[in-house]
């Protein structure tokens, strides 16, 4: 299944670092598109959720920001929003 990621994030600090961890786990970034990710699922939705959450955590555990915003599909499933903010992080 095609997983579509689009993020909101405020002051990031190091967009590069950010996004090469999303590559190394599969999400490649829109062409044309600034924030926005795609990848591909080969597990059970629920599976998925949890990955992309997994990766979130990750990637914004390596950068400074303030506040992050997420929505994604996952076929032709949307997913709720979810926020992370910076004290998830402290």
């Amino acid at each position: 299944m095609k997983v579509i990621l689009i993020v909101d994030i405020e002051n990031l600090s190091d967009k590069l670092t950010f996004e090469k961890h999303l590559k190394r786990e599969g999400f490649l970034l829109v062409e044309g598109e600034e924030f926005a990710y795609e990848g591909e699922a080969h597990t059970h939705l629920f599976n998925t959720r949890a990955y992309i959450f997994e990766v979130m955590t990750k990637a914004l555990a390596k950068i400074s920001f303030s506040t992050c915003k997420i929505i994604f599909q996952i076929g032709e499933n949307p997913m709720e929003a979810y926020i992370f903010n910076k004290g998830h992080f402290q």
